[in-house]
């Protein structure tokens, strides 16, 4: 799937709850413009201690500031699910270090993913599908393209990328590198699965993942992408294992998160 996140339905947390398989909600946050001291300093207090510690360690603000609008859009995200109170959420993480949710167990189960870039976050959230991955980035017209594509990118992949003309090449970078982000998170498996025996192939309105088969056991066939511009010159990702059903993805933007 490619579009406009403006031409995706809004979420709908009863249809969410339903577990009918393909639903994915993802919830995106352009923080930078919230100016409230006091909306910030109740966003703070929603962390937990350790979260404070954290929060405390980053040098520079507007890390810190990135560190709050995260922590407090997954705990209101959440809440708006079950009747939790957004401070009462407790995190763990997986081996590799994807989070999910340690305390209070709830039912039906909840999965979650988190992605973040300067001036932007998210939180997919998926009733029916665990293995769900989110990424975003801001497309950088001067980002050095061409020494990352040949580190990390299929050879495919960066043949169409230096295809391109030059100045579509910036967006086909931040689509590769978001899609290859949302499925290594999806998978838990952090970067032990090399960004170079995957590849995409990404067309009009059609986004498809294709296994290296020599180095990749598993079935592409199960998985679903979608590719989504935002105004504010970001791109968002989303990968889903769906067991093949097809991807009903809904989006909704968060003003500010209380």
């Amino acid at each position: 799937m490619r579009a406009r996140i403006a031409d995706l339905p809004p979420i709908s947390v009863p249809e969410t709850l339903s577990v009918a398989p393909g639903i994915v909600d993802l919830w995106w946050w352009l923080y930078e413009p919230v100016e409230d001291a006091e909306l910030w300093a109740a966003w703070e207090k929603l962390m937990s201690p350790e979260e404070r510690q954290r929060h405390g360690n980053f040098r520079f603000s507007r890390d810190r500031r990135l560190f709050v609008a995260t922590r407090a859009l997954v705990r209101t995200t959440l809440s708006r699910y079950v009747p939790v109170p957004p401070a009462d959420w407790r995190f763990v993480l997986g081996p590799t270090g994807k989070p999910r949710i340690g305390s209070p167990i709830v039912a039906p189960a909840i999965h979650f993913n988190l992605a973040n870039t300067p001036g932007l976050v998210v939180c997919a959230v998926s009733v029916a599908h665990a293995a769900l991955g989110v990424d975003a980035e801001q497309v950088d017209p001067n980002a050095d393209l061409f020494s990352v594509a040949e580190r990390y990118f299929s050879p495919l992949e960066a043949g169409e990328l230096r295809a391109l003309p030059p100045c579509e090449r910036p967006h086909r970078f931040a689509a590769y590198w978001t899609l290859k982000e949302s499925y290594i998170k999806a998978r838990g498996l952090g970067l032990d699965l090399p960004l170079d025996k995957f590849y995409f192939l990404i067309g009009d309105d059609l986004v498809r993942i294709v296994f290296d088969s020599s180095t990749m056991s598993g079935d592409p066939e199960r998985w679903r992408f979608a590719l989504l511009d935002l105004p504010s010159g970001h791109k968002i990702a989303v990968g889903v294992d769906t067991g093949g059903a097809s991807l009903c993805l809904r989006a909704t933007q968060v003003l500010h998160a209380l």
